[in-house]
């Protein structure tokens, strides 16, 4: 088997109606146009490589011609397997309801969508709606619907920065102004819309009841704490960790062989060097793969990083 070295992804900026012109200070980056309400930094087709042999090349081409020398024990349907993005939203999402894999492959899908959301940030008095109150009956959301009162019915989480929120698949959900969320998921783009506070986008009501469950594993997960860094969760899909670096000798956020690794610096900067590969450097906001073939990977700290470090899991 070929080795891989590690190499950093370029963001891909994707309109929402509900985002932001400006994005400072996370990224420098300003436009006239629709607004944005999403990085994306794993898509297949949106995201290239920005680093290494492979640049240019999108992230489903390099997946595709390397996928088991790339992804290794999670190397099975020729897809990458995680979809990580942040958002930005200033206004109210839709509130919505992803389907589980069994549904998702009843229409034609390949999985379904299970994420989480950790807190990059927060305002005062931020949260989320996660799941349906205790209570609630089918008939009454399906009513709550054209009344306008759906809002009323969904479970309130308060959200300040640092936390973990675990969204499994049929959980009813929605987030609001006030955060900006690292989100990892499952490589889906389906969300079916339960509500939209009156704006002119379709809704997809029937799929949403076939989907929602009334009870889900949705809320807040408290961090779990292993040596020198964090478990934020571990579920089935993913498992997430933080890794505040303090400078120098970084390598140990990699130094586990469990396949294809995810590195993303939520602050300061660090050096990714590799048997036969140019050093990457990887900023602030900024994401690395470390694909599973890569060999003698040392992470090097200049001042101070804080490192989210996601590994993916076969569902």
């Amino acid at each position: 088997m070929s080795h891989l070295s590690p190499f950093r992804m370029t963001p891909f900026f994707r309109t929402r109606i509900w985002g932001f012109h400006d994005l400072a200070p996370w990224y420098d980056f300003k436009t006239d146009g629709e607004p944005i309400g999403e990085v994306w930094l794993t898509g297949e087709e949106q995201c290239k490589v920005a680093s290494g042999p492979f640049v240019g090349q999108s992230l489903q081409q390099v997946t595709a011609e390397h996928g088991k020398e790339l992804l290794g024990n999670v190397y099975g349907d020729g897809e990458f397997p995680l979809l990580i993005k942040l958002l930005f939203p200033k206004e109210k999402l839709s509130v919505q309801v992803h389907p589980d894999d069994e549904l998702a492959q009843k229409y034609g899908e390949p999985r379904g969508k299970t994420e989480c959301w950790y807190a990059l940030d927060a305002q005062e008095g931020a949260a989320v709606a996660l799941g349906i109150k205790e209570g609630a009956t089918v008939d009454q959301i399906k009513e709550s619907i054209p009344a306008g009162t759906l809002e009323g019915l969904l479970e309130m989480v308060p959200v300040k920065k640092g936390d973990m929120l675990f969204v499994d698949a049929g959980t009813v959900h929605a987030m609001g102004p006030g955060v900006v969320i690292l989100e990892t998921q499952q490589t889906s783009d389906r969300t079916y819309r339960m509500y939209d506070y009156g704006r002119p986008r379709e809704l997809h009501l029937e799929k949403s009841f076939e989907a929602m469950r009334l009870k889900t594993k949705a809320g807040k997960v408290a961090p779990k704490q292993e040596g020198d860094h964090s478990v934020l969760l571990d579920e089935k899909y993913f498992e997430i960790e933080r890794w505040p670096l303090a400078a120098g000798d970084g390598t140990a956020v990699v130094s586990r062989n469990e396949g294809v690794q995810i590195l993303f610096v939520s602050s300061g900067d660090l050096m990714i060097h590799s048997e036969g590969g140019e050093q990457v450097h990887v900023g602030r906001c900024e994401l690395a793969i470390i694909p599973a073939s890569s060999k003698h990977v040392k992470v090097e700290v200049q001042n101070a990083a804080d490192v989210i470090r996601i590994v993916p899991r076969v569902g």
